[in-house]
């Protein structure tokens, strides 16, 4: 069963790329990409209609959120937002998850972040896309304990949130890299767990493949794992097939591609099934992803991830 292909997302194509290909983090979300550009150059009533529009569908509302944190100049334009209007929750949100952003980018203090996230929180309490900035945040600056405190406080308010989840199986497979290709690691315990207690419909049930990919980042980093994923049999054992077995049929069954962040599930799985020489599965995937490819697992463990992903699509079509 192949789907067909999606349609062009009709935005301008840059230069140097091929077919097209680009990363842009808004993915499938053709009006997010459009008010991100109007975010850049200071228009933030679009943001506003955008993220009001978005409601308590919270994975959306999160991917919104933080593709138009990182816009250029995201802070400052939300801060005049703010000043226009100082009750609005969205715009708290989001100035909350801008300098997150900032933060990680050194060009914020941490403190600062922290305390943006914790106001959004108060004005919002049932809303996971702030505790999201802190997670965001922790994934890189913060310990393992507050990570795992700040997943369960998103979990809470949302109990199959996609992003939460994705961040958290990349943290947990950072333990222990000299357990080495351990079946028993706890990343993939976790991913199963989620994916068990996820709804059927739910895009969790590609979460083990997502660690096990994360697994592989962290041993191919560390000298355990061959650097080119083509030379590494991490992707054709047993366990490694079983999990894509059951991802890839969820995939044919339920995947609609009507979530927000669902282009970043079909890029694992299509990393996957190419490594695992499913070449014919693979081009499905590639032809469902059509120009919305993301840097991650591409780039696993230090590669150029357009040249890793072109390469791949190109093999896989070409054979299929």
């Amino acid at each position: 069963m192949s789907p067909p292909p999606p349609p062009p997302l009709g935005r301008p194509r840059r230069r140097g790329s091929r077919s097209g290909h680009f990363f842009d983090p808004a993915l499938d979300d053709a009006r997010l990409a459009a008010v991100r550009d109007q975010l850049a150059q200071g228009r933030w009533s679009e943001a506003r209609t955008l993220l009001a529009g978005t409601g308590d569908d919270w994975d959306r509302r999160g991917h919104r959120v933080v593709v138009l944190a990182r816009a250029s100049g995201a802070a400052a334009w939300t801060r005049d937002w703010l000043l226009a209007e100082p009750e609005s929750v969205d715009a708290v949100t989001l100035l909350a998850c801008a300098t997150v952003v900032g933060a990680l980018r050194g060009k914020e203090s941490e403190q600062r972040a922290r305390d943006a996230c914790r106001d959004a929180i108060r004005r919002a309490p049932a809303d996971p896309t702030p505790w999201l900035g802190l997670l965001l945040l922790a994934r890189t600056l913060g310990t393992e304990e507050e990570t795992s405190q700040l997943f369960d406080e998103v979990r809470t308010r949302h109990p199959d949130h996609h992003h939460a989840h994705h961040l958290m199986a990349a943290r947990l497979a950072e333990r222990s890299p000299e357990a080495g290709q351990d079946p028993l690691h706890e990343v993939y315990d976790f991913a199963a767990w989620a994916a068990e207690q996820a709804p059927a419909d739910s895009p969790l049930a590609i979460l083990p493949v997502v660690a096990h990919a994360e697994r592989y980042r962290v041993l191919a980093a560390a000298g355990h794992e061959p650097g080119d994923p083509a030379a590494s049999a991490h992707w054709t054992g047993r366990r490694a097939r079983q999990v894509l077995k059951v991802a890839f049929d969820w995939w044919l069954e339920w995947e609609a591609g009507e979530h927000p962040r669902g282009r970043v599930d079909l890029n694992f799985l299509a990393h996957a099934q190419f490594h695992d020489g499913r070449f014919a599965e693979a081009a499905a995937l590639f032809q469902r992803i059509g120009p919305h490819q993301t840097p991650d697992p591409w780039s696993y463990p230090h590669r150029d991830p357009r040249t890793a992903f072109l390469a791949a699509r190109d093999a896989a079509l070409g054979s299929a």
